[in-house]
């Protein structure tokens, strides 16, 4: 068993590979076991033999390297490690891992590996901002890796502008909070999580009815978040189209009343509410029994107002943890933290749905975290599992501080 986190550092071709060798010593600061993997381009700028004596293990360097052990040495090192770190990573080591391109060690320990993986892009201002190193990203980024914005200044090529490789403190500050969190990954056992997910049908007549375009994507990845980090969970969803996860107790409801009544009988039971549902604001005063038949060139639908879930759960929260959403087009933290008071909530996600990445039905967001304490902490395009993670980290630190711990 091994006694302390570690991460494969990937090392590829840039004139920023020398910084490298300082994210490896401000990780080991930090009591991490660093192993080292360089691509062929990154030996042009430096040699191996620094990062083996600064790491205290021999340097991976090509796919037919053997292994001490006989084992494949891709596979074995993806299985050893807590995180892959690529840093400086190039726009050709970015286009291979997004097309999924595997000739050489760091590629194929990428799709090996099943730890989290961070990268921080270093590269010419141009070929940054190219559409093809764009779509790189965001793939990368749809698919669960995390990027270290590069920063912005004089760069090697004689230009100014992005491009240049972060901050290592920053990388290594980045690489710490990951290992963070995966180790904490049972601070929820003991937590009864209630998760509310998905829209609501208001019915109009026997075939139509008034929704809205959520897919419950986020609020089935904080039910998996959730129970991944040892939490009991009940999720009350609208009509979805997507698999619930595995372990939680699934509650299926269709109508605003329906899912009122659901979350609010099993209110006592919970720890931490997390209200992600898109629950339609109005309904039909009336719904027809028999379906109504074209006639004429307008019709009118008189509405009324549907039940206010959050209102009520923030009227009789208790010592729960309360979590809600805002999806805004227009005054984003003004309406959320109008929300956050109004509902007596303790912590409101708010995204501008007309951001990129952060509409319905896709698997990233963009999003701030609103609280009481005047904070509000802006999170960049992300997952939705990601978001989850971020959402119950804040959710956690909340409860205790409620518990007085």
């Amino acid at each position: 068993m091994r006694d302390r986190a570690c991460v494969a550092l990937a090392v590829t071709g840039c004139i920023g590979a020398y910084k490298a060798a300082e994210i490896l010593r401000l990780l080991q600061q930090s009591g991490i076991d660093v192993r080292v993997a360089m691509t062929e381009s990154a030996q042009r700028f430096v040699g191996p033999v620094t990062f083996e004596g600064l790491s205290g293990h021999p340097v991976v360097t090509t796919m037919w390297e053997p292994s001490a052990t006989g084992a494949i040495r891709h596979i074995e090192l993806a299985q050893s490690i807590d995180l892959l770190l690529v840093a400086p990573a190039t726009a050709n080591i970015l286009a291979k891992f997004a097309n999924g391109i595997c000739d050489d060690f760091v590629t194929t320990l990428y799709v090996s590996t099943t730890v989290p993986v961070l990268v921080a892009p270093a590269m010419n201002v141009e070929m940054l901002r190219h559409p093809a190193t764009r779509e790189n990203l965001s793939r990368l980024v749809a698919r669960g890796v995390q990027i270290v914005e590069p920063g912005s200044g004089y760069l090697a090529c004689g230009m100014t502008g992005e491009g240049r490789l972060a901050d290592p403190r920053e990388i290594a500050d980045r690489a710490l909070a990951i290992l963070d969190r995966c180790s904490a990954r049972l601070d929820l056992a003991g937590h009864r999580v209630l998760v509310t997910a998905g829209p609501t049908r208001e019915p109009i007549d026997p075939v139509r009815f008034v929704t809205n375009r959520s897919s419950g994507r986020m609020g089935y990845a904080v039910a998996e978040a959730a129970l991944a980090r040892g939490a009991d969970v009940t999720l009350v969803s609208g009509p979805v189209s997507i698999d619930p996860p595995g372990g939680a107790r699934i509650v299926r409801v269709e109508t605003a009343a329906e899912m009122a009544a659901a979350t609010l009988e099993r209110l006592e039971w919970a720890t931490i509410v997390v209200k992600s549902a898109a629950v339609a604001d109005y309904r039909p005063v009336s719904v027809a029994e028999r379906k109504i038949k074209k006639a004429g060139d307008a019709m009118t639908i008189e509405m009324e107002k549907t039940e206010d879930i959050l209102a009520s759960i923030g009227r009789r929260k208790g010592s729960r943890v309360l979590v809600g959403f805002a999806a805004e087009t227009d005054d984003l933290l003004a309406n959320a933290r109008k929300k956050l008071e109004a509902k007596n909530a303790d912590l409101i996600v708010a995204n501008d749905v007309t951001a990129e990445g952060a509409g319905f039905d896709g698997d990233t967001n963009v999003a701030y975290l609103v609280g009481h304490d005047g904070r509000a902490d802006e999170l960049p395009l992300m997952t939705k599992r990601q978001l989850a993670d971020r959402i119950l980290d804040a959710a956690v630190e909340i409860a205790a501080v409620r518990a007085g711990r």
